[in-house]
């Protein structure tokens, strides 16, 4: 059950399937955006192409993300904000 947490943004209108989860990310949460700056890295050979499958779009985004860990200057470069403390996860790249 999701908790009705008042200053959360999230559409009235919007209608979840079963099975489905949602968790609400709290207001000003910048220490979110990082792996969210990546999906530019990410979507390049997904942009303007047509997919029969879902398989597809997963094997691409399997090989892209592959790829994308051997890009550590590009990934730092994107996600390494002045006011992350944590940066223990950004080695990894």
């Amino acid at each position: 059950m999701v908790e009705d947490n008042a200053g959360w943004h999230r559409s009235k209108t919007a209608i979840i399937p079963s099975g489905i989860e949602i968790e609400f990310l709290p207001p000003y949460s910048p220490e979110l955006q990082p792996a969210e700056r990546l999906w530019q890295l990410i979507d390049e050979p997904l942009v303007n192409q047509y997919f029969e499958t879902i398989n597809e779009i997963e094997n691409i985004l399997l090989e892209r993300c592959c790829l994308v860990s051997e890009m550590k200057d590009e990934v730092h470069k994107l996600t390494n904000y002045h006011w992350l403390k944590n940066t223990t996860c950004l080695h990894t790249f």
